[in-house]
């Protein structure tokens, strides 16, 4: 599950970097400054999660169990947080109305902060 882990963390770090680019290089021409913040904001989250899966393989108070459940719930919520601020920033480029699955972004982050969560309980819970 480790490599798996972390295999993923690398793909989604390199995926940020380049809508990173992407955003800074052809959607500024594109888009208003304010689309262009949320699109960014979109790729920052991505990165931090990126990061975290980095380093999830390295907890070594988590059980495999949970490693797996924070992982799944990470990326999932990176897909509906992350995924729906790219089409709403982008909404007017493409002929789908992302507005209509606008709903998603705070699944997406509520994913997250229960994946971090179980990190933050189980550290505590092994510290006895």
């Amino acid at each position: 599950m480790d490599k798996k882990i972390i295999g993923t963390g690398a793909l989604m770090g390199m995926v940020a970097i380049i809508l990173g680019a992407f955003g800074a290089h052809a959607l500024k021409k594109v888009l208003t400054p304010e689309l262009l913040a949320t699109f960014e904001t979109g790729v920052r989250y991505q990165m931090y999660q990126a990061i975290f899966l980095l380093l999830l393989p390295t907890f070594k108070m988590l059980t495999e169990k949970t490693k797996k459940t924070v992982f799944y719930l990470v990326v999932s919520g990176v897909v509906l947080f992350s995924g729906s601020i790219y089409g709403l920033a982008t909404n007017y480029l493409t002929p789908f109305d992302f507005k209509t699955i606008g709903f998603v972004t705070p699944i997406g982050g509520f994913l997250i902060i229960v994946g971090w969560s179980m990190v933050f309980f189980n550290y505590f819970k092994g510290k006895s």
